[in-house]
């Protein structure tokens, strides 16, 4: 591709209960006459995208693309935002990242992290049927409350913390592997993920995954 195209919007920011936010259809149109020619869709909110029936029927993937597409937008990418958040939190945040977790696993962050993985796992084949290259994606954060540098961290702890964040992504990428979809992290406050040195340090650990 030598020519850049756009340009895109990433739903999630606008999404509300007034129309035309309320709505796939109703949000195509806002974009559209806006001159957007493309659209990042979050997966948590079944009004836009039922994730899981993505993942699993390539019907129901062509007739959301298709309806789309009559709008004269394409989708760029889905965003696991919220999910991939949850793949990873420290205990310290329990209370604050439940609120982003489906209603059966809040309160259980076992069960919330599984119940996250498997929302990752849906991503990876639906954006293959969507016919999508890219997924974005936050990493979540076992650290984030050790950024400032004062008190002391425990030698070995970042070490330890980025080997634990490795050991739940890999099957992760790996799927998308499968799919043929690649993982773009957002950088983001917040997230162990927030540099480009933590992105190397992540990159590392996981043995320079190729997705």
């Amino acid at each position: 591709m030598t020519t850049i195209k756009g340009p895109a919007v990433f739903l999630a920011q606008f999404i509300g209960d007034e129309a035309p936010f309320n709505s796939l259809e109703g949000i195509c149109k806002w974009a559209a006459d806006l001159g957007f020619k493309g659209i990042q869709v979050p997966t948590l909110d079944k009004r836009f995208i039922d994730l899981k029936l993505a993942a699993e029927s390539k019907t129901y993937a062509d007739e959301l693309k298709g309806k789309v597409a009559s709008f004269g937008l394409e989708i760029t990418e889905l965003s696991t935002h919220l999910q991939g958040q949850l793949v990873a939190v420290n205990p310290a945040y329990d209370s604050l990242f439940d609120a982003f977790a489906a209603d059966e696993v809040k309160g259980n962050p076992k069960a919330r992290t599984e119940w996250a993985v498997q929302q990752l796992m849906y991503a990876a084949k639906a954006s293959k049927n969507l016919g999508l290259n890219a997924h974005a994606t936050f990493s979540g954060s076992l650290l984030w409350h050790t950024f400032h540098p004062w008190p002391q961290r425990p030698e070995g702890l970042v070490d330890d913390g980025f080997t634990e964040l490795a050991k739940r992504w890999l099957p992760i990428l790996n799927e998308f592997d499968n799919c043929g979809v690649d993982v773009c992290y957002e950088i983001h406050p917040g997230e162990d993920l927030f540099d480009g040195e933590t992105y190397e340090m992540f990159l590392d650990k996981v043995n320079q995954h190729k997705r």
